[in-house]
Parts: structure tokens; C-alpha cells; sequence
């Protein structure tokens, strides 16, 4: 057992560090693109069938546990058919692994905002932030533009790039993969506007569920990122705590408070979700408006979190396991 976690660490750090290099290729079909299917498939039969709201919210429910269950088994199976040739089954591993975790491709596609701004076109800046988040971005000025990047990559820091991570740690592939699958499912249909509102609940439940304890360590870790963005580990601490509830979601505001309290700017807010206005609490204090140098300063914060993390779990298991 001893040795699983330790060569398991191994391969979790070679993932990382191909995702640091490489991130999400082209040329390299994602597993992401064969859950949504799944996701969408089920979607379709479910508002076929379902007769009444109260239907569709069930069919959720069991659009939860086909997904989870196929996500553990589908990488389960493979890696016990690879078993025996011990190289080809860490190669499996580690390209599995480097699909769940997505901080080279939230550091790109964020960036594509970025330079759009910085490059005066506000249309462009519209269409790349249309795809990197859920809200309406067609009337957003670039203060919006801006809130609405940082924000993203805040949650994603933990969606994305921790709780992948934290499960890949705590019980493999298998494990790492459900909670993607849970994950991009919730991205799908967990919203509480219509066509989504019923059919989204679990979906959107599971998730919560899911990404309570990452978004706590996300946050916690974020905090202590300050130390290398010259600002106050303690006000940072202060703040996450105090606005740790300010979001809908259980668990958005802690690496959100935490990213908005280290750079000193103010978050959230209302946004419009398929032409509904969604009431939102601010998260953070505003002591200066937003600049789109805070998309390349979230970015920093997120990779030294990343760091940070595996640097913790490495000393943590290397006394525990190792030295123990």
C-alpha cells in the first residue's frame, strides 16, 4: 500500500509537470469531450421521457450516478488490463492523470483575454471570456470583463486544478476521474436558471459536494500565496473568512475571497445568466478598480498553489509513509 501512494505521488508530479508544459493539446482528444457527450445524451433522453419537473429532477439524480459510476470503472478497468507490464500501466496513469488537471490550459485561455484587452478590442475580449465562463458576456464593459477572468480562474484553481489533485492523491485515477466527470456535469446543467433549474439540481449537489474540502485547502493555500505577491497573509485570511459565504455556491468564495484580498480589488457581484439577472454578494474590499494585469496576477496565484500543494503533500507523505 505504502508503495502505491508513493509511486502513485510519482506519477501524479509527471502529470503536472506535463501539463505545465504541454497543457490540453489539439491533437489529443480529451476525455472531457466523450463525459459531455454522455452528459448530453442522457440530458436528451431525460427530456424526452420526463413528464413533469419533478421527473426531469429524478432523471438528474440518475444522470449523477451513470456518470460517476462510468468515470471510475472506464479508468479502473484500464489500469488493472496494464497491471502486469508495469511501465505501460504508469505510462496510462500518467496520461489520465495529466487530462484531469487543467492549469496550463486556464493559464491560456484566460491570457487570450488578457491580450485581447491589452490589445483595445473589446469584442474579441467579449467572445474569450464567453468561453472560459457561463455568465452573458455580450454587454460587458472591460472592469466586467476583467472580474469575470479573475473569478474564473479563482474557482478553477480549485475545480480544476486542486480537487483533481486531491483526489488523484486520495484514491488514483479512478477517483480523480469521477470527480472530472461530476465536475463537467455540474459545468453542463448545474444552474439554477431555466432549462436547468430541475434537471440540475443533483448534478449541481454533487459538485458542492464534491469541491467542499478542495475549496477550503484551495483557499487556505491561496492565502499563503501572498507571501510571494507581497501582500498580507493575514488580511487574506481575514478576508476569506469573513466573505466565505458571499457566493451561491458553498465553496466559490473561498479561493475567490482569497484571490480578491491579495490583489486588493473587489469581486463579485451581479451577473446575467441566459438573459436573467443574478443577484450576487461582493466578495473582497475595493481598495483599487480592476486592471487586466489581475488576470496575469491570478494566474501567478494559482501556480504557486499548485506548487505549494504538491510540495505540502510530498512532505506530508514522505513522513508519513516513508520516515514512518
Amino acid at each position: 500500500m505504502n508503495e502505491f501512494i508513493i509511486l502513485n505521488l510519482i506519477d501524479v508530479t509527471i502529470a503536472v509537470i506535463i501539463d505545465l508544459i504541454l497543457g490540453d493539446p489539439h491533437w489529443l482528444p480529451h476525455p472531457v469531450i466523450f463525459i459531455g457527450k454522455l452528459i448530453k445524451m442522457i440530458e436528451n433522453k431525460a427530456r424526452v421521457i420526463a413528464k413533469s419537473d419533478k421527473q426531469l429532477k429524478c432523471f438528474g439524480g440518475v444522470m449523477v450516478i451513470i456518470v460517476a459510476i462510468t468515470n471510475f470503472l472506464v479508468p479502473l478497468i484500464l489500469l488493472f488490463l496494464t497491471w502486469q507490464v508495469k511501465p505501460l500501466f504508469h505510462i496510462v496513469n500518467v496520461i489520465i492523470l495529466w487530462t484531469t488537471i487543467a492549469a496550463k490550459c486556464l493559464k491560456d485561455e484566460s491570457m487570450k483575454v488578457y491580450f485581447a484587452l491589452k490589445d483595445k478590442d473589446i469584442s474579441l475580449a467579449r467572445k474569450f471570456t464567453s468561453f472560459i465562463v457561463g455568465r452573458d458576456t455580450k454587454e460587458l464593459d472591460e472592469e466586467q470583463l476583467i472580474r469575470a477572468t479573475v473569478e474564473t480562474v479563482a474557482e478553477n484553481t480549485s475545480d480544476g486544478v486542486i480537487a483533481p489533485l486531491f483526489y488523484s492523491l486520495l484514491g488514483g485515477v479512478p477517483l480523480a476521474m469521477m470527480y472530472k466527470g461530476i465536475n463537467t456535469m455540474d459545468s453542463m446543467v448545474g444552474y439554477i436558471n431555466e432549462p436547468y433549474t430541475h434537471i440540475g439540481y443533483y448534478p449541481a449537489k454533487t459538485d458542492d459536494l464534491f469541491n467542499y474540502i478542495p475549496a477550503r485547502i484551495t483557499g487556505f493555500i491561496m492565502c499563503i500565496t501572498a507571501l510571494f505577491m507581497r501582500a498580507s497573509v493575514f488580511n487574506s485570511l481575514k478576508t476569506m473568512i469573513r466573505d466565505r459565504k458571499n457566493h451561491k455556491s458553498p465553496n466559490c468564495a473561498y479561493p475567490e475571497a482569497a484571490v480578491a484580498a491579495i490583489l486588493g480589488v473587489q469581486l463579485g457581484g451581479n451577473n446575467v445568466y441566459f438573459g436573467k439577472v443574478v443577484e450576487k454578494p461582493t466578495i473582497g474590499d475595493k481598495h483599487r478598480e480592476l486592471n487586466k494585469e489581475d488576470i496575469v496576477s491570478a494566474n501567478k496565484i494559482m501556480f504557486i498553489t499548485e506548487f505549494l500543494f504538491l510540495a505540502v503533500t510530498v512532505i506530508l507523505i514522505y513522513f508519513g509513509y516513508v520516515k514512518g
